[in-house]
């Protein structure tokens, strides 16, 4: 029988299965969620929408309304102006909103469709005196994740309001994609510096409701439009994250931007950027931030946080140390979970992420000095793909979203919940991870669930620590 030559070249792996990522628009939909009085339109078809409210919904457990221009085979072929007109027309009415921000999709990308034009078109259109204020952001998924989404998003709302005001006493902190509990604790530790601060996006409330005594169909909260006009006179920004920033001006050539860095360099707004303060070095580097901007020293309330953190950290060194763990989810959080673990003896052995920036690897050497050479690093990565790295790597537990969760049943081993989605849970919008106050939180989840699985595997019982 004749042998079959072996192929000398092997197909490389292409992330389509169960990508470790969600779709651009999502991400812009929850930033224009975090501006007061602010309504998400959809430039594409009814399915786009409608995925996207699935997620945010079984996320955050609330009511999520997202208004679509509905595109059909008519639309694709003569274009989606009149479809856009309408939706704006119809949610004007309907909602009544401040704002109105137009995220657009694969497919109105793909057609060419030029939406600031076509917005400007329906403004000066007659019949379309009573519009709100309109913003546009360009999130096709083809180009990116969510998280591009996001962060294009916030670029977005500050090129279009932000103006050229006289300096003023105050700042602007851009958290980044963070829970409403994250934001509201932000808002806290900024009021304790007694910081004057325009937080963007804010969905703290709009994500998070309280029980209302009626429906509102735009939920209160968000960043005014007014402090939105005024982000141009601070004398300093705060920016969470160090993969914040989005390609302007081609794929081929152009900048890297993000809100804060533009701020910075057209209205001369320092900027100050640290990684999500996860961990305690990184929240040390945040609150030396705040401290230096502010010209206060640290409040006796966040050094007690710190200290008991640290005493916690000696408690439950034992329970952890030399364990191996998978980290999976958008960049930043992936790059200050890996430093956290880092800093507390646990040996990340995978770091997985849907983005592609080219960076994450460099980040993670760079902050995670015990460990960070031999973290090995997806980017663009699939969850099958983390799924056959688990057969050989062995981890201990895995710590990231929900659609993981099926790999750690796998391989029998715990899930630490954090990011986002969370649907198999509640609460996944009151996790608090940023500071000294959510890494004791996070520390404790990770530490309780270390003990629990060996409880739960002894064979002669396990009561006491």
């Amino acid at each position: 029988m004749e042998k079959i030559p072996t192929l000398s070249y092997i197909r490389p792996f292409v992330s389509t299965r169960n990508a470790c990522k969600l779709c651009s628009p999502l991400g812009a939909c929850i930033a224009i969620k975090g501006i007061e009085g602010c309504v998400p339109v959809i430039h594409g078809s009814q399915g786009c929408a409608t995925y996207i409210r699935r997620y945010m919904i079984s996320h955050y457990k609330e009511p999520v309304d997202i208004a679509s221009s509905n595109f059909s085979e008519e639309t694709t072929i003569f274009g989606g102006e009149a479809n856009l007109k309408t939706a704006l027309t119809n949610v004007t009415n309907q909602y009544q909103p401040m704002a109105i921000g137009v995220a657009t999709t694969c497919l109105s990308e793909t057609i060419g469709e030029d939406v600031a034009s076509q917005l400007s078109h329906i403004r000066n259109d007659s019949t379309s005196s009573n519009l709100p204020s309109l913003f546009t952001v360009s999130t096709p998924s083809y180009q990116g994740t969510h998280m591009d989404g996001f962060h294009a998003t916030v670029l977005a709302v500050v090129k279009n309001y932000a103006k050229k005001l006289p300096s003023a006493d105050k700042i602007n902190f851009f958290p980044g994609f963070v829970s409403p509990s994250d934001i509201r604790h932000i808002k806290e530790i900024v009021a304790d510096f007694d910081l004057t601060t325009t937080i963007l996006p804010d969905y703290s409330d709009t994500l998070d409701n309280p029980v209302w005594d009626q429906y509102y169909r735009v939920p209160k909260g968000g960043t005014p439009i007014s402090e939105l006009e005024k982000m141009g006179e601070a004398y300093a920004s705060v920016e969470l994250g160090v993969f914040t920033a989005v390609k302007q001006g081609g794929q081929n050539g152009g900048t890297e931007v993000s809100g804060a860095s533009w701020l910075e360099s057209e209205h001369s707004v320092k900027n100050h950027q640290c990684l999500l303060p996860i961990g305690m070095s990184n929240s040390d580097s945040l609150f030396d931030i705040l401290s230096k901007i502010s010209g206060k020293d640290i409040p006796v309330k966040y050094q007690m946080q710190r200290g008991r953190l640290l005493d916690s950290y000696a408690d439950g060194h034992k329970y952890i140390f030399g364990k191996k763990a998978v980290v999976y989810g958008e960049e930043d959080l992936v790059l200050a979970l890996c430093s956290f673990l880092d800093e507390i003896g646990v040996e990340v052995v995978l770091a997985a992420s849907g983005a592609n920036s080219g960076k994450l690897q460099k980040e993670i050497i760079r902050h995670c000095p015990e460990h960070g050479k031999t973290i090995k690093v997806i980017s663009d990565s699939d969850f099958e793909q983390i799924n056959e790295a688990c057969n050989t790597i062995k981890p201990d537990f895995l710590i990231g979203n929900s659609k993981g969760n099926y790999i750690a049943g796998n391989f029998n081993i715990p899930l630490i919940r954090v990011g986002f989605p969370i649907h198999d849970r509640i609460g996944g919008q009151r996790i608090t991870l940023l500071g000294y106050q959510g890494t004791q939180e996070l520390f404790d989840k990770v530490v309780n669930a270390m003990i629990e699985y060996k409880q739960n595997n002894s064979p002669i019982g396990y009561k006491y620590m």
